[in-house]
């Protein structure tokens, strides 16, 4: 029996391409178990599949002050040598890694053991936990064109994100009735991100009747950001999280705003949806979204907005414009080269195993 250890967690960003994977991997004869933190939010996800599990110390390795810096390093290594007694009881094939802090000590256990290693980069530069995972890896899968000059020369292989196949399976009468829409108008999905975002759903709501002149709006604003003079709002519905009925409201979508994680951007290519991106600023993060969505409007695939640029007229007429000239985005996403990740990956994986 092959056997592979997948790792990565701290956000649902570095567990659901993970979670992709798995059924590819099964029908490839692979038998999978799941490295990650004690109390992340992939020992839910991971264990719901059925997927044995084992949590190890994780800490967080910071570029700002932090009191926690003092004691997180002794977490890191903590963990390294319970990855390291982990891999020896398992005796994987090979790890693949999606990132996040806890998958540093697993990769340089690896690395000690002489196990190859496959980690995936989501964004156009690598963070830190991958930079300083790299160096033990024998590939490094990547979204971004842009993103093989950043990797060591050989390592780099330009996959994309591996898509889970249930958003494929959208059905968009399902969506209709579930969100009480016509199927005479088109519909405009907006998503704030997992926690929700303050700036985007402001900013939609601050032109909400106009929009409503021309599309029905399905808002995934975040928790805690439902606004509860709007709930009886004709054409409006607006929602905490969505998870069983994604692929439906995927489905339902004629044109998405949306931030700029690359997970997100990277489904909603291969979804072949027409988007416009509204990366979190750099004044709130390393910039990563921002050189995501720019990577994304180069290629054709989608608008851009800047946080700090939008006014209620740009962001409107961005919107329409959009709707507009749907199909020009839609011929540019099946072009692109990153279109069956899951295929690819798991073709690299039996290549590296084998």
């Amino acid at each position: 029996m092959k056997r592979i250890v997948l790792t990565g967690g701290g956000t649902a960003g570095h567990v659901t391409p993970n979670m992709a994977l798995i059924p590819g991997l099964v029908q490839q004869g692979y038998e999978i178990q799941y490295i990650g933190s004690y109390d992340g939010i992939e020992k839910k996800l991971i264990e719901e599949l059925g997927i044995p599990y084992h949590g190890i110390a994780s800490g967080k390795l910071r570029r700002y002050f932090d009191l926690k810096n003092f004691s997180d390093p002794f977490r890191v290594i903590n963990g390294y040598f319970q990855a390291k007694k982990l891999l020896k009881e398992l005796k994987p094939d090979i790890i693949f890694s999606k990132g996040g802090f806890v998958t540093v000590p697993v990769v340089q256990a690896a690395k000690r053991l002489h196990i190859p290693v496959i980690i995936h980069e989501s964004d156009m530069t690598p963070g830190l936990a991958n930079k300083l995972a790299i160096p033990a890896a024998t590939k490094v899968c990547c979204n971004f064109p842009e993103t093989i000059s950043c990797l060591p020369k050989g390592k780099a292989v330009l996959t994309g994100s591996p898509i889970r196949e249930q958003l494929h399976q959208g059905n968009r009468l399902r969506a209709l009735n579930f969100c009480g829409f016509t199927a005479q108008k088109p519909v405009l999905l907006v998503i704030g991100g997992s926690l929700g975002s303050v700036a985007v759903n402001n900013a939609i709501r601050g032109i909400l009747p106009e929009l409503l002149k021309s599309f029905q709006i399905i808002h995934l604003c975040g928790k805690g950001n439902l606004d509860e003079t709007l709930t009886d709002t004709p054409g409006y519905v607006q929602y905490e999280y969505i998870q069983e009925e994604l692929a439906d409201l995927f489905s339902l979508a004629d044109v998405v705003v949306s931030r700029a994680g690359a997970n997100a951007i990277c489904e909603l290519l291969d979804l072949r949806k027409p988007m416009l991106l509204i990366p979190l600023s750099a004044a709130a993060s390393r910039g990563d979204q921002i050189l995501n969505a720019r990577s994304f409007r180069k290629q054709g695939f989608c608008e851009m907005l800047e946080e700090e640029n939008i006014t209620p007229d740009l962001l409107l007429s961005s919107i329409l414009d959009l709707y507009q000239n749907r199909e020009k985005y839609i011929r540019a996403m099946e072009k692109s080269d990153v279109s069956d990740a899951v295929n690819t990956i798991i073709s690299l994986i039996l290549q590296v195993a084998g």
